[in-house]
């Protein structure tokens, strides 16, 4: 999925491209309605294992800094898978309630939503942990953002349902199913709430035309 071209910390900086003081953060101009469309996915690479870590440091030093007008969101892929034993889910013995352990969907790797500027740049990439971005050939040079392709199927795992990336749904186009009683059905949209993020699909439901309501996360355009 991603390019494996990264920007390593451990590479040597020119002397053009020095890092700016991390005490210079507090000039920067701050943005006060912050207009999602400035803002795109990166992807970090970071020691595996260390993925809520890094995520906790950017947060961090992002306050520290003034840095919320740059950085908007910081996402590790994890979910909770069920802990089977012997075939069976294992409880907890004095509740009863099922027991999970937290996995990763992709391990090594943040999803950082930002608007790309050398300070930004400059304070993840030297992130404790961090070993490079994705998307970035090296030797100073900045990322490419993720397309939009590529994000949307991952804030869909996450049940994380931005407007921004589902606004060109509309009446008449074709979506799969991909979670719930009716995974796997397609149909076209019927209607759309973009106030309630759901659209009305008409699947065919034992040789029969159904309409079902579905979440903006749980459809994808085919």
């Amino acid at each position: 999925m991603f390019d494996e071209n990264e920007d390593v910390k451990q590479e040597e900086t020119s002397s053009a491209e020095q890092a700016p003081q991390e005490t210079a953060a507090s000039d920067l101009t701050k943005d006060t309605d912050l207009d999602r469309q400035d803002y795109q996915w990166y992807v970090v690479n970071t020691y595996t294992g260390r993925e809520r870590a890094v995520r906790d440091s950017l947060e961090n030093r992002s306050k520290n800094l003034n840095f919320s007008n740059l950085i908007r969101r910081i996402i590790v892929a994890e979910y909770e898978d069920p802990v089977i034993k012997d075939g069976k889910p294992v409880t907890d013995k004095k509740t009863g309630a099922p027991k999970f352990k937290i996995k990763n969907y992709y391990p090594g790797y943040v999803f950082i939503e930002m608007k790309m500027s050398d300070e930004a740049w400059y304070m993840v990439r030297n992130t404790p942990d961090v070993t490079g971005f994705v998307g970035s050939s090296g030797k100073g040079t900045k990322p490419f953002p993720i397309p939009r392709a590529e994000i949307e199927p991952i804030l869909k795992k996450l049940k994380i349902a931005d407007w921004d990336y589902f606004s060109d749904y509309k009446v008449g186009d074709m979506v799969k199913i991909l979670s719930g009683a009716f995974e796997d059905n397609e149909g076209p949209i019927i209607s759309v709430n973009s106030q309630t993020q759901e659209v009305s699909v008409n699947i065919t439901f034992f040789g029969r035309p159904t309409p079902i309501v579905a979440r903006f996360d749980e459809i994808e355009k085919i």
